[in-house]
């Protein structure tokens, strides 16, 4: 890429002419900013000077670009060497600098993937991470579901072993996945290593899409053992027959020769827009993964013309192939780009086949797709109005003083959760635009306090939220529980000088059934009892048992650690791998300590030296 050519400071008013004057006709990517200098978009171009110019010298732009750019007031822009790597630069610009206007796509989650190691006996397995790893992976999956229900598939089939290999290298009798007929138990040698590697050849066929091939070669195994008598083998293989005929039965998209299939389809409506992705490998429907996208835009702005639908699909492929394998042929509801293509062409290595307008089997998955991103956009939709009612219903009600939209308004809820004093944990839920917040929540170790003083804990977690961070304080502060708790929370805003009215305290009715708590204030309003049917109830009700939950599960973690303390973990010599081997081979600690210098030593990684100071600490 070549050296980036920056414009000189902006006057005072915007110069489109001037501009346009100085740009060049080669490909590169162009920022636009406003009057404070915020990043209003990025994008590419083959040609900047056209592309730039369309901007200000067209009249019938739509109501988004029309906005966005009577808030230009300096444009940037880098040269690149080709149309491809401007798509490079500004997928990369976008991603890092977030501009208002750009279609932002984020997804941080890694994909399941099915792995079949490179083992003797080598092992099927769900998997998450990075597919450099040794053993061959097959996916993604759209879901950790779609990989259990193929594992569940390739075990009633091939009958290939799961298990760890610590419990495969440490078994002396078979597991109930063999006595249930999932596994051949080839780790105590009821099968061999050949004709175990023959079902692991033939279930990464069937993976690659060559089932009707698996099939005619277990039918000929079958009449094979029938002829020569051996009738239990032949059931064995009929079986199996008659599990891969059911799945391939179940299959709702037929395999249409060797090519892995990805469906793409969009439905839209006002500034959302969801997105579907069907994928099919080896024939094989895996399943379908929807995203709910926000497009860019606000208030009255339609944000949905044609530009803004073609940059959320190309935002979406490069987003989401960037981590995962492309595959052979592509059907979306769009054609791209001459860079997508190239880009797509260089990520995987190969020629991506695109198809708009597909036939036959295949015009049948891209309607299909289609339909599952209508039926998921009204749900959301559906969803998300009724949510603002209850939020709006939730501000009218209790917010005393309040000037936000139910958008950003934010609702932060408190609850304390230990095991008879032991392990105690303050957890804090976000609640805001009209969903929970999860990468919001927080967690707090209380420490230094009597055992089981609830409203110790209390005063503590809202000291450390509160205190040294006045700006996170929300709109609404719920806390769990009646007056203790509200009055612990009323002492430490009247010290810090925030306002009373935002503390509400959730005292819990019997059984902490919805409907018979009762709402404190600290500002001296009236304790407030609402109907059980009622949307602020409900909306309380479910912030409230979030609260609960993170702060039980924080309470549990931090609990069994505290007893899974061994006394290994004392003992020099001895980390975390030493120690999971040693456990393993002996069963426990028990048997550990009951094992002689010479049976510890033969433990991978522990000297006959480690060995000897290992069995003298745990015997003095």
């Amino acid at each position: 890429m070549e050296k980036q050519q920056d414009l000189p400071a902006p006057p005072a008013s915007f110069d489109a002419a001037a501009l346009i004057a100085s740009l060049p006709q080669r490909p590169g990517v162009y920022r636009m900013f406003d009057r404070e200098a915020n990043l209003l978009y990025v994008g590419k171009a083959g040609n900047l000077k056209r592309r730039v110019s369309s901007y200000f010298q067209q009249r019938q732009l739509s109501p988004r670009i029309a906005h966005m750019v009577r808030q230009v007031n300096a444009v940037e822009f880098s040269i690149t060497a080709s149309e491809t790597e401007a798509l490079l630069l500004e997928n990369n610009l976008i991603k890092q600098l977030k501009p208002r206007y750009n279609i932002l796509f984020r997804d941080d989650k890694s994909y399941p993937y099915l792995r079949v190691s490179e083992d003797r006996f080598a092992r099927i397995a769900y998997y998450r991470g990075s597919t450099q790893a040794k053993g061959q992976f097959f996916g993604p999956f759209p879901s950790a579901w779609a990989v259990k229900e193929s594992l569940q598939v390739l075990q009633k089939v091939f009958h290939l072993r799961t298990c760890d290999d610590s419990v495969f290298a440490n078994r002396t009798r078979p597991c109930l996945e063999h006595q249930i007929g999932r596994c051949s138990a080839p780790c105590v040698g009821l099968i061999d290593e050949t004709e175990y590697c023959a079902d692991v050849q033939r279930a990464l066929r069937f993976l690659r899409g060559d089932s009707k091939q698996v099939l005619e070669e277990l039918e000929a195994l079958m009449f094979q053992h029938s002829e020569a008598m051996v009738f239990e083998k032949a059931a064995v293989y009929r079986n199996r027959m008659a599990a891969l005929s059911k799945v391939l039965q179940q299959q709702s998209m037929e395999s249409e020769g060797e090519h892995d299939v990805d469906v793409i389809a969009v439905a839209h409506q006002g500034g959302r827009a969801c997105v579907v992705l069907a994928s099919i490998r080896g024939g094989r429907h895996l399943g379908d993964r929807s995203f709910q996208l926000s497009l860019p835009g606000q208030g009255d702005i339609d944000p949905w013309a044609d530009e803004a639908q073609h940059e959320l699909l190309e935002r979406f492929v490069l987003g989401y192939y960037e981590s995962v394998p492309l595959p052979a042929v592509m059907l979306a509801s769009f054609s791209p780009s001459d860079s997508l293509r190239a880009w797509c062409e260089l990520q995987a290595g190969f020629s991506v086949q695109w198809l708009k307008s597909p036939q036959g089997i295949r015009r049948q998955w891209l309607q299909q797709a289609q339909t599952n991103a209508e039926i998921g956009l009204k749900q959301y939709l559906f969803q998300r109005s009724s949510a603002q009612e209850r939020t709006e219903a939730l501000i009218a009600t209790l917010a005393a003083h309040n000037t936000l939209t139910s958008e950003d308004f934010r609702i932060e809820c408190f609850d304390i959760s230990h095991s008879a004093g032991e392990a105690t944990q303050a957890s804090c839920v976000v609640y805001k635009q009209h969903a929970m917040q999860s990468k919001l929540y927080r967690r707090y170790h209380i420490e230094n306090i009597t055992a089981g003083d609830d409203y110790a804990a209390m005063a503590q977690a809202l000291e450390r939220r509160y205190a040294s961070n006045p700006q996170a304080l929300p709109d609404l502060v719920l806390v769990d529980g009646g007056k203790g708790q509200v009055s612990v929370a009323a002492r430490l805003f009247a010290r810090e000088g925030f306002p009373l009215d935002r503390i509400v305290g959730v005292a819990k009715g019997e059984g902490r059934k919805v409907g018979l708590e009762t709402l404190m204030f600290a500002d001296g309003r009236e304790a407030l009892e609402l109907a059980s049917d009622s949307p602020v109830l409900m909306l309380i009700a479910q912030i409230r048992d979030e609260a609960h939950r993170v702060a039980v599960s924080g309470m549990r973690a931090k609990r069994d650690k505290a007893r899974q303390h061994s006394r290994l973990d004392d003992i020099e010599g001895i980390g975390p791998r030493r120690k999971q081997r040693l456990l393993s081979r002996f069963g426990g600690l028990r048997g550990v300590m009951a094992a002689s210098v010479d049976e510890l030593a033969q433990v991978e990684g522990v000297s006959k030296r480690l060995a000897e100071s290992l069995y003298q600490q745990l015997h003095t």
